[in-house]
């Protein structure tokens, strides 16, 4: 059962992704919820708005608890939640990612952007990008899977996954059957 962070943001996409790709998820609101589950997803939306959230329903610690030992994919405000370093403004993060992340770095909403790019063993795929991160550092532990325009926007590091762009928006599937395998083999 993959678990998807249900505070805000797009987590019911998230949850028809992961129904078209052959899993079965449900929406994760409190601690006990995080405990059902095999993995999770932290979907986009506002990371201070999340960061706040996550703070009113104590949800920040079970969460780190929850990545020290199994899989979490984060998209776009995720992969900010995700990541060691933020900046853009700087604010707390999991860091369950040794990644430094750049907030709204490919401009406004107006700068958004739909495009293809090519994923190590997933072939082409179906990117959107909405006021999204750019990860600006990725350490040594952390793959590249798919870049755009020579920054990281898919990577992974052990259990997790991290996507800048917004792949549950997309009609294919690849990144979340690729997530639904990661958690599999755990």
């Amino acid at each position: 059962m993959i678990g998807v962070l249900a505070l805000q943001g797009g987590y019911e996409a998230h949850a028809r992704a992961i129904a078209r790709a052959g899993g079965e998820a449900c929406e994760v609101r409190t601690a006990e919820e995080l405990q059902a589950v095999d993995g999770l997803i932290i979907p986009g939306g506002e990371s201070t708005t999340m960061l706040k959230l996550l703070d009113r329903e104590n949800l920040f610690e079970p969460l780190r608890a929850f990545g020290n030992a199994k899989p979490v994919f984060g998209t776009c405000a995720g992969a900010i939640l995700l990541a060691r370093e933020v900046s853009n403004p700087k604010q707390n993060s999991l860091g369950l990612v040794d990644i430094a992340v750049e907030r709204n770095a490919y401009g406004r909403q107006l700068d958004s952007r739909v495009t293809s790019i090519e994923g190590e063993n997933l072939g082409a795929m179906e990117a959107v990008f909405i006021r999204a991160p750019i990860i600006r550092r990725a350490g040594a532990g952390v793959k590249v899977i798919a870049s755009y325009n020579g920054d990281p926007v898919l990577v992974e590091q052990g259990r997790h996954l991290v996507a800048t762009f917004h792949p549950e928006l997309s009609s294919d599937n690849l990144v979340h059957k690729y997530f639904l395998d990661k958690v599999a083999a755990q």
